[in-house]
């Protein structure tokens, strides 16, 4: 028998379903399960299905998706029903599937009982941004579109390194995370995701391979974590991101000059200083921030135009004048 965990149940991540939504979606609810409920949209199309783990037969070789070992074990996200999981139980080692819905996971169980690869199957059931992730190389997830963001940021966070990530999401959200400098799409999310990882597009999905179709259409994309990672704190590149994404289009030096940005600098390069017991100047903090940006010729620019080195280079130039933003 495949192995079924529990985790605490919890759907803090997730936004409360309208009573009018609901009422409206009647006629797109799963009759087995209660989809809805969880934000999920199951995968119905088998070709789909299949090409989330095999090379796709029109892409050249570097754009083959997990192309899963037989030595690899995977970690599977919001397997649903299990039409994704027994393709991939085919070609891995072993299958970790994350579902929220005991329903569901008893229907993946279900699914391969009295197969050969019933003894490479693992469900857990609970939250994805909770449980405990056991050691993975590949993850594969059809992701419920409500914790995209915060299961992408568990996955570039968890340790050891897995070897990529093929991951099913909101067509929006999925060109925000491949976005390039420059465009209009490009924000504090891709930079975000760029600094740890390499990220590409594999294949666009259409809304008519789910069952309920959901209201927008989506892709799959690879994610390649950076190996080793960058010694940057994500705490302070994120810091500095929020504020001069805030307007992306606005010049860096008109962000910091934001209601309640200095004041909150101040307070941060006092608590830096403190905490290094270093003695602090009188210099004003919007002072400091004129002649960092100055120095590295980023007062003019704006955000929408800079890339993860330019960002770096920023970040470690407040750095070196005592300031910082977490």
């Amino acid at each position: 028998m495949p192995r079924a965990t529990s985790e605490r149940f919890s759907r803090a991540h997730q936004p409360s379903v309208k009573k009018a939504e609901a009422k409206s979606s009647n006629s797109m609810t799963n009759p087995l399960f209660n989809t809805a409920r969880f934000g999920q949209h199951i995968l119905k199309n088998t070709a789909t299905a299949q090409k989330s783990v095999s090379p796709l037969q029109y892409l050249p070789p570097q754009k083959i998706t997990a192309n899963l070992k037989p030595t690899d074990k995977v970690l599977e996200v919001g397997p649903g029903t299990g039409n994704l999981t027994v393709k991939i139980l085919e070609k891995a080692k072993h299958v970790t599937a994350v579902e929220m819905d005991p329903r569901m996971a008893a229907e993946v169980i279900k699914r391969v009982q009295g197969t050969p690869e019933q003894h490479k199957l693992e469900v857990m059931i609970g939250d994805a941004i909770k449980v405990d992730f056991p050691y993975f190389e590949v993850c594969i997830s059809n992701t419920p579109y409500q914790i995209s963001s915060p299961l992408t940021f568990r996955l570039l966070s968890h340790r050891p390194l897995f070897r990529v990530a093929i991951l099913m999401f909101q067509r929006e959200f999925a060109q925000r995370l491949i976005a390039r400098p420059g465009t209009a799409l490009w924000s504090r999310l891709s930079a975000n995701v760029q600094l740890y990882s390499k990220v590409d597009n594999i294949i666009n999905v259409s809304r008519n391979d789910f069952r309920p179709p959901p209201k927008v259409e989506s892709s799959v994309i690879r994610l390649v974590p950076i190996d080793p990672p960058p010694p940057v704190k994500f705490e302070e590149f994120d810091g500095m991101n929020r504020i001069i994404f805030s307007r992306p289009n606005k010049t860096i030096r008109g962000n910091f000059q934001a209601q309640g940005v200095m004041k909150m600098l101040e307070q941060n390069r006092r608590t830096w200083h403190a905490a290094q017991e270093l003695m602090i100047d009188d210099t004003p903090i919007n002072i400091i921030v004129d002649k960092v940006l100055e120095e590295v010729e980023f007062t003019e620019t704006r955000a929408s135009k800079m890339d993860v080195d330019d960002l770096l280079k920023l970040l470690a130039a407040f750095h070196e004048a005592g300031i910082h933003f977490s």
